[in-house]
């Protein structure tokens, strides 16, 4: 199969990586432009144009993909059989139908449940013990395609976004290459989805990220747990933003929302219900650390 991958984050990386190595031939590889960043805006570019840049995959950098007719143009002339979509912008049809086979792409949930552009962090935040991992046929409406692949997926009470998003990469990747054998196949039944069963995984918000000491401690440690290392959940305090990277549950009801309670080592918040112990943290302008190691530079007002 001839094969345009098209994939922007890390998350992509495994899947590019298991198809390259596969029977299968990568005629290119289409990533988002290059970004200037930091403060000497130097310019850098994304991992999966690294590597492709490494392998010498031909990389397509399109500013705009609806209404771009010379993106078209070059997609056709590469006369693929398959677009292989891996957390990437949304295509317009006038590109998705380019391939001989059409597009697919893998979606980090088990589909139609978290439809939208967080599905790993809002399983996290809700508090499931399960997700999923769904390779489906793209279609005009976001995350409704038809299903090629279903694979379910432990969440454990020890995982936050980074273990999860990880362990889900790779296994992703597993499933990207079953999905693109069974094409080439032919022996396949695609499964409509029940859009009864559908629930929103919008964008992750400065405001969604903002602790509110008034839900549960349970609420708060899977938001913690969501939201850890990557873009992190946070508190203000005299101004200051601090970021919460690590939690643990305390079950009391002594101390009421937003109540503080410290000994040298140990940094404990009263919630809505029960508490949470903070285990790691980080001060705005300085390093994430230990509690520990926080309290010996901080004091909060009790």
């Amino acid at each position: 199969m001839k094969i345009v991958f098209m994939g922007t984050p890390d998350f992509s990386l495994p899947s590019l990586k298991t198809l390259l190595e596969s029977k299968h031939k990568i005629v290119a590889v289409v990533t988002q432009p290059d970004k200037e960043r930091g403060r000497g805006q130097k310019v850098s570019f994304t991992s999966v144009k690294q590597f492709a840049t490494d392998k010498n995959i031909p990389v397509f950098q399109p500013e705009k993909l609806k209404g771009n007719q010379e993106f078209v143009e070059q997609m056709k002339s590469l006369e693929p059989d398959l677009f292989v979509v891996v957390a990437f912008r949304i295509l317009p049809k006038e590109v998705f139908d380019i391939p001989k086979f059409g597009s697919f792409n893998l979606h980090g949930s088990y589909l139609p449940k978290y439809r939208g552009a967080a599905p790993i962090q809002w399983a996290l935040i809700n508090g499931e013990t399960e997700t999923g991992l769904t390779t489906f046929k793209l279609a005009e409406k976001v995350d409704t395609g038809k299903i090629y692949l279903l694979q379910k997926l432990e969440i454990f009470p020890a995982d936050n976004f980074e273990t999860l998003h990880d362990r889900m990469s790779e296994l992703g990747a597993k499933l990207v290459l079953n999905t693109v054998d069974l094409i080439e196949s032919g022996n396949y039944e695609l499964k409509t989805q029940d859009d009864s069963l559908a629930s929103p995984a919008p964008k992750i918000t400065k405001e969604i990220c903002e602790i509110n000491w008034n839900k549960s401690a349970t609420e708060i440690h899977n938001l913690v747990r969501g939201l850890s290392p990557y873009p992190s959940a946070f508190f203000k305090y005299n101004e200051k933003v601090i970021k919460v990277y690590k939690t643990e549950i305390v079950e009391q009801a002594t101390l009421k929302p937003f109540q503080i309670e410290q000994t040298k080592t140990e940094l404990i918040i009263g919630c809505g219900a029960n508490a949470v112990r903070i285990l790691r943290l980080q001060l705005e302008g300085r390093k994430r650390m230990s509690t520990e190691e926080f309290l010996r530079g901080f004091t909060f007002s009790v």
